[in-house]
C-alpha cells in the first residue's frame, strides 16, 4: 500500500512540476544536434530527487551517504537545466558526490590510490555516458528500469546487498517519469537532472553489489549503453571531432535521425538487449573474462558491421 501511495505522491508531483515548468519557461528547445522537432519540458528527471528525498526519511542512519551524493550531483544538474554552469562547477559537484559513494562502499579502505583514481574516472564517465545516452523519448525510463528490475532480482533471490527499499523507489519514480515520457511526442524529457541522478543511483547500487558479491560481471548490467557510449566515442576521435561537444552519431541517434525509427521502437529494443543480456549474466556459470568476451564481442561487431552501413552518407558529422 505505501509503494502505490508513494506512486500517486510522484505522480501528482511531476504533474505539478509540469505545470511550473510551463509557467517559468524550462523547456528543451531542438536544435541540429537533436532527435526530436518539438519544444518540451525539461527536467522531469526531478522526480528521481524525490524519491531520493523519500530513501533518506525512511533510512537517514545506513544510507545518508549516498543519498546525499544522489542529492548533490541531482540538485547541481537541475541548476544546470536551468542555467547552464560552468564545468568547474559541475565536475566539483561530481567528485563530491562521487567520494559520499565510495564512503558508503569504503572503497577507500579497500584500495590504494592509483585504483581509487581509477574508480573515479569510471563511475564519473558511466554517469556522463548515461547523460549522452539521454537524446530520444522512452530510452532512459526503459533502460533504467531493466536495469533496476534486474538489480532488484539479485538483491531478493540470489545477494542480498541492500534494502529493497532502496532499488523500490527508483523502480517507481521510473514507472511515473515514462508516464509521461514514453509516447510518441513526450511531455517531458528527464533533462541532466534524471539521467545524471538515476545514473548515480544505478551505480551506487552496482557499486554495492560488486563489492559484496565480488563478482564485477554484474557490470555488464550497463553493456549496451557501454559499448555504444565507448566505440562512439572511438568513432568521433577517428573522424578527429571534439568528443565533449554535442553530436548524432550514437548508434541509437542514427537509427532515429537517418533511419526514421520510431524513438520508442529504439528504447524498447535497447531495454530488450540489455534484459536479455542481464538475464545471462545473473545465470552465469563461465568465469569473469569469458562472460565478458561472450556479450561484449557480439554487440561490439554489431554495432560495427552495421554503423556505417545505416548512417546516411550525405550528413555532415
Amino acid at each position: 500500500m505505501i509503494y502505490l501511495i508513494l506512486s500517486i505522491l510522484f505522480f501528482f508531483t511531476l504533474q505539478g512540476y509540469i505545470r511550473l515548468a510551463d509557467k517559468y519557461n524550462i523547456i528543451d528547445k531542438p536544435n541540429e544536434r537533436s532527435s526530436h522537432s518539438n519544444i518540451t519540458i525539461r527536467g522531469g528527471g526531478i522526480i528521481f530527487l524525490l524519491a531520493a528525498v523519500v530513501a533518506l526519511v525512511w533510512h537517514f542512519s545506513e544510507f545518508w551517504l549516498p543519498v546525499m551524493g544522489i542529492l548533490l550531483i541531482g540538485v547541481i544538474s537541475f541548476l544546470d537545466d536551468m542555467y547552464t554552469l560552468s564545468n568547474r562547477i559541475r565536475i566539483l559537484f561530481h567528485l563530491l558526490a562521487v567520494t559520499c559513494l565510495f564512503l558508503y562502499v569504503n572503497a577507500f579502505t579497500i584500495f590504494p590510490l592509483y585504483i581509487l583514481i581509477g574508480l573515479f574516472i569510471l563511475v564519473i564517465g558511466v554517469i556522463n555516458a548515461y547523460n549522452f545516452m539521454d537524446g530520444i523519448n522512452g530510452i532512459t525510463g526503459v533502460y533504467s528500469l531493466v536495469v533496476l528490475a534486474s538489480l532488484q532480482y539479485v538483491n531478493l533471490r540470489q545477494v542480498a546487498f541492500i534494502h529493497p527499499d532502496m532499488i523500490w523507489l527508483p523502480i517507481l519514480a521510473s514507472i511515473v517519469f515514462l508516464f509521461f515520457n514514453f509516447r510518441k511526442k513526450a511531455i517531458c524529457f528527464a533533462g541532466d537532472v534524471g539521467s545524471v541522478s538515476i545514473a548515480f543511483w544505478i551505480m551506487v547500487l552496482l557499486l554495492d553489489l560488486i563489492f559484496t558479491s565480488g563478482n564485477w560481471t554484474y557490470i555488464l548490467f550497463l553493456a549496451v549503453y557501454g559499448v555504444d557510449t565507448s566505440l562512439t566515442i572511438v568513432h568521433r576521435l577517428l573522424l578527429k571531432q571534439n568528443i565533449f561537444k554535442a553530436h548524432r552519431i550514437h548508434f541509437y541517434q542514427i537509427l532515429a535521425n537517418d533511419r526514421k525509427m520510431p524513438h520508442l521502437l529504439i528504447s524498447a529494443g535497447y531495454g530488450i538487449v540489455q534484459l536479455i543480456i542481464n538475464f545471462l549474466v545473473i545465470y552465469n556459470t563461465r568465469n569473469t573474462i569469458s562472460v565478458f568476451l561472450f556479450i561484449c564481442v557480439p554487440l561490439v561487431l554489431i554495432y560495427i558491421s552495421l554503423k556505417n552501413k545505416l548512417m546516411v552518407k550525405n550528413v555532415a558529422l
